[in-house]
């Protein structure tokens, strides 16, 4: 699956954990601005001319999954269409695996990395409004109701089986399926699911490594009238927030739809609404850099080290300056686009805090902030 790849960049496998298989935990250091796993299979007259259409192929596909990856869904008809030597303009780079050359046919797997600024320019230029944030995964309970009965880990789930379909697909918020073992089936109910169990489902949070867990509550209907499907999706998404709100999506079955059909649609519909809120939250405005005064506090040069690496990881940030270097703190010049609070948002997601101390901005390793901060 072409974006399953790229996915294993965000996550890194645990091994053996507590008595169950492995668990996808978020890794910071992806660049955004790189697709992989695009495929491609193209014949011709010869391999040559195959092989030379495959790449020019690869890069537009590669080109509008990184346009939709970082713009909203509701902007998808605004995409720029760029031909073939505008789109190479853009490549910084690429890799190619998996070649297999044969007479007139070509086949690969393509790693395509672009220019952010140049990419960033064009998007401005068209007037589309874009993020860059990655969020760290959150894990998606699909709880489906259809008559009486409700169904999470229990077989027929087809609403579960259409969000496994949606694989590793890569947007800025990595979405993981669980794997519905009897270690799921004991850690929650679909009914505790859908009334908020907050302590199962902090509980099945901290088995999957997440801080968040979206309940995907799919309600099917047969309208008596049309004799076709509806489906009502109410999401919930559980996290730091003590008050969660609930979205409600309806969606009618297409005349010759079938029922997979609706729901894939109406995953692709969820997961873009999820993505979107994410996105909104951290929309960038280039027109405006700032600037942030910062202390650090450190216990030793390897505190400040693993500080350093995970700046390099927040594409908000442009440059950093030392300006102060002690025995126990650091004060670095922090050069960002976009806001404070997006700032903050986007040290969140590589395990630093932001905070405001005494009209002061203070940054701290998230393993090592002293206790009683707020």
């Amino acid at each position: 699956m072409s974006d399953l790849t790229v996915f294993r960049r965000v996550a890194f496998v645990l091994c053996v954990l507590g008595g169950f298989g492995a668990i996808p935990a978020f890794a910071a250091g992806v660049d955004i601005y790189e697709v992989q796993g695009v495929n491609v299979d193209v014949s011709a007259e010869t391999a040559a001319k195959a092989r030379e259409k495959a790449l020019a192929d690869g890069e537009r596909d590669a080109f509008n999954q990184l346009l939709r990856r970082l713009t909203l869904a509701g902007d998808r008809d605004r995409l720029p269409n760029l031909d073939k030597d505008e789109i190479t303009s853009y490549v910084r780079d690429f890799a190619v695996s998996n070649e297999k050359t044969s007479a007139g046919r070509y086949l690969a797997s393509l790693t395509v990395r672009f220019k952010r600024e140049s990419v960033r320019k064009l998007l401005t230029d068209f007037n589309l409004p874009f993020a860059e944030t990655l969020s760290m995964p959150v894990l998606i309970l699909p709880v489906f109701q259809s008559g009486g009965s409700m169904a999470l880990w229990d077989d027929p789930n087809p609403w579960r089986n259409a969000w496994a379909e949606l694989g590793g697909r890569y947007g800025l918020v990595p979405m993981l399926q669980p794997f519905g073992d009897l270690a799921d089936v004991g850690a929650i109910s679909p009914a505790q699911a859908v009334q908020g169990d907050r302590p199962r489902l902090k509980g099945i949070a901290e088995r999957y490594r997440v801080r968040d867990v979206v309940v995907v509550y799919g309600l099917q209907r047969l309208d008596p009238t049309s004799q076709r499907q509806s489906l009502e999706v109410y999401i919930t998404r559980y996290g730091n927030d003590p008050d969660p709100q609930t979205e409600t999506y309806p969606l009618n079955q297409a005349e010759g739809e079938n029922e997979s059909a609706l729901l894939s649609r109406a995953v692709n519909r969820i997961a873009d609404a999820i993505e979107d809120a994410w996105k909104q939250q951290n929309i960038l405005d280039l027109s405006h850099p700032n600037v942030a005064a910062v202390a650090v506090p450190v216990t030793g040069l390897k505190d400040w080290i693993a500080v350093q690496k995970r700046l390099k990881d927040v594409p908000l940030i442009r440059r950093t300056e030392m300006v102060l270097l002690s025995l126990d703190e650091i004060r670095v010049n922090i050069h960002y686009v976009g806001n404070t609070s997006q700032l903050s948002n986007a040290l969140a997601q590589t395990k630093l805090t932001l905070v405001n101390e005494d009209g002061e901005w203070v940054l701290y390793l998230a393993d090592i902030r002293p206790p009683g901060k707020t």
